[in-house]
This record gives C-alpha cells, sequence and structure tokens, in this order.
C-alpha cells in the first residue's frame, strides 16, 4: 500500500511541468559555468568560487564547481519549493480530503509525501553533478584528478567522488525538506510554505556567517553544507559526513515529530 503510494506521489512529483523546469535550472548552472571559463581568459588562482581556476585543466571540477555555486540558494531554493507544497498544495487543490478518505491515514500519508520530497533532494545535486560531469567533459581535458590533499586518483574514481558529493548534499538537505513537510501542514497557501522554507535556509547561513553566533552554528541545519571538501582528500575524510548525518536527522525527527503533531489534529475543510 505504501508503496504503491509513493510510487503515485514520485509520479505526480515528476510529471509537474515545475518540477523539470526547476531540474533544467539546475542542469543550466554547470554549462553557464563551463561555457563561462571556456570563452574567457584563465582564471586567476583563488577567484571566484571553490574549483573555479581548476576546469580548465580538469573538466570533472565543472561539476564540483556547480555544486558549490547551487548550494547557498538554488538547491535550497527548489527543495523548498517541493518541501512546501506537500501538503499545502494538497490542501490549496482540494484534494487533501480526498486522500485522506482513502484508507492511507494521515501517518502514512505524512511519509509519502516526505519520501517524495527525499528523492527530489537526492536527484537535484545529482543533476548538477551529471550535468557538470557532461560539460566539463565536453569542453575541457579530463583525466586524473589532484585532490585537495595533493594525491591522484583515476578518472572513474573521480567520478564515484563526484557523486559522492552529490550524495553528501542530498543529505545535507534532508533537515530542510524536513521543515519545508512541517511548515507545509501549517497552512492551506502553498506559495507560503515554500517561501518559508526558503527564507529559514537563507536565515540559518547568515547565522552562520556571523562570527558572534559560534556557540549557535554546530545547531544550524546548514553548518555543514559547504564541508564536502573533506571527500576530495585521500584518504577520504568521514568526520563531516558523519557530523552532517547526525545533525540533519536530528531534524528530520524533531521536524517530522512536529508534522505529525500537527498533521493528525489538522481539520481539514478542502
Amino acid at each position: 500500500m505504501t508503496g504503491g503510494l509513493l510510487a503515485s506521489e514520485l509520479g505526480l512529483l515528476f510529471r509537474r511541468r515545475r518540477t523539470w523546469a526547476m531540474l533544467c535550472a539546475l542542469a543550466a548552472i554547470p554549462i553557464l559555468i563551463a561555457v563561462a571559463v571556456r570563452v574567457s581568459s584563465a582564471v586567476p588562482a583563488g577567484r571566484g568560487p571553490a574549483f573555479l581556476d581548476r576546469i580548465t585543466q580538469n573538466g570533472l571540477f565543472v561539476g564540483v564547481t556547480a555544486m558549490v555555486v547551487s548550494v547557498p540558494l538554488f538547491l535550497p531554493l527548489t527543495v523548498g519549493v517541493v518541501a512546501g507544497d506537500t501538503i499545502a498544495g494538497e490542501a490549496g487543490q482540494g484534494t487533501l480530503r480526498y486522500l485522506l478518505v482513502a484508507p492511507a491515514g494521515r501517518i502514512r500519508l505524512l511519509l509519502v509525501k516526505y519520501g517524495g520530497a527525499a528523492v527530489f533532494v537526492v536527484v537535484a545535486p545529482l543533476v548538477v553533478a551529471l550535468a557538470g560531469a557532461g560539460i566539463g567533459a565536453a569542453l575541457f581535458p579530463v583525466g586524473p584528478v589532484t585532490l585537495l590533499s595533493g594525491d591522484r586518483i583515476g578518472t572513474g574514481e573521480a567520478l564515484a567522488r563526484l557523486l559522492l558529493i552529490a550524495a553528501y548534499l542530498a543529505l545535507s538537505l534532508l533537515g530542510l525538506s524536513a521543515i519545508g513537510l512541517f511548515i507545509s501542514t501549517l497552512t492551506d497557501v502553498p506559495v507560503g510554505a515554500m517561501a518559508a522554507t526558503v527564507v529559514l535556509s537563507v536565515v540559518s547561513q547568515v547565522l552562520d556567517a556571523l562570527p558572534q553566533l559560534d556557540w549557535l552554528h554546530p545547531w544550524l541545519f546548514s553548518h555543514y553544507w559547504l564541508d564536502f571538501g573533506d571527500l576530495l582528500r585521500q584518504p577520504v575524510s568521514w568526520e563531516s559526513f558523519a557530523a552532517n548525518a547526525v545533525l540533519q536527522g536530528g531534524y528530520v525527527a524533531v521536524f517530522g515529530a512536529l508534522a505529525y503533531g500537527r498533521f493528525i489534529t489538522k481539520d481539514v475543510l478542502s
């Protein structure tokens, strides 16, 4: 029963033009970066986003640079749109009541909605990574990659590291997705839930940039978003990955419980 509901939710999500528009916009980010570097002069070291100056040496760095650029705004924006629409979108369209009439139950429906948002969280950074690898290979040489630790790895392992970074970003955005789910249970206006989720992601990053709030930084869901540089070392350092997993797991648990508490008592009138 749950599997069928999840498949239906994913089918609905990925049939929407809005979803494909967002994925195409994400794919356009590495393409724009690669074309800009290709038609311009050499990028001075230390200028621009991280790894930008390495693109001309190896096209695989297009994907890494694009993910660095996407993390602060573009990925949270798309995740906020999907997560904020989970419950509020159904309520706004007047279909939530009919979903609850089915023998799915509120808890199962909530899990399915979050499951659909979580799948999008996995797909979004993967699109950036694969589009970056593709356009990078088309416009620049591709070969062994020199890691931050100074070690060199083959192309196959470098592609695996690129996918590992995409997985790290997917993990990083699970907490934001849970926050969006909770906010979505508070309103029948999906645009409001989407906007609130995106604003919270911006606020979290602003707070994380203030040194006066060092004590707060480890508790912010965005704190580890850009710490995937540890995955570009030899051997791989899993410390930030583990800390990020614990943090995001905490946010999923807390805001999942809040969404559950709100949704099971919510009066569904439409």
